[in-house]
């Protein structure tokens, strides 16, 4: 008989959500037990089947206020997630601030590491991340952005613009028509 080794108990201030937050019964949030923190802002809500869990990294996930993390996206902590106030996350959604180390061939990647901090994820006030958009290490979406379902992005987005693909690129400026 295999037997389950015990998981430690996450400290009382790992996880906070705000009193007027709501979070789904069905939604799943995995505190650290290595000192990160989650904290969920006044009025946001994280919809059934959302993920939350603190993995791969030192980084903290901090929602802001009246942000919505809608089904089935997924956040992991790695090297930290600041997502700024009214952003929408549509359905989907992966946000990834960690690359695994996989250059040496004598040993299996899941056993090399992490890759060092490309600075986390950063996402700011007013923002709408598209359906199954993934948003990786190093990427800094700025406020009023828009990024386009199914965009995979890595870097910087300058604010108000709206940028789509595999790699994510400009196609529009929010307020302009777009082609």
């Amino acid at each position: 008989m295999t037997r389950i080794a015990a998981i430690a108990e996450p400290p009382s201030d790992a996880l906070t959500v705000d009193p007027s937050a709501w979070v789904s019964p069905d939604a799943r949030i995995f505190p650290s037990v290595r000192g990160t923190k989650i904290a969920i802002g006044a009025g946001s809500r994280l919809f059934e089947f959302a993920v939350i869990r603190a993995v791969g990294g030192s980084g903290d996930v901090v929602i802001g206020e009246r942000c919505m993390i809608n089904p089935h996206c997924v956040l992991y902590s790695g090297s930290g997630i600041e997502i700024g106030n009214d952003v929408a996350l549509a359905p989907g959604v992966q946000i990834v601030p960690a690359n695994h180390a996989y250059h040496r061939r004598d040993i299996p990647i899941a056993q090399q590491g992490f890759l060092p901090s490309k600075g986390g994820v950063k996402i700011g006030d007013d923002v709408w991340v598209g359906a199954n958009a993934v948003l990786l290490d190093g990427a800094a979406i700025g406020k009023g952005a828009v990024i386009a379902a199914g965009a995979v992005v890595s870097g910087e987005v300058p604010p108000y613009e709206i940028w789509g693909g595999v790699p994510a690129r400009k196609i529009g400026i929010r307020g302009e028509a777009t082609p």
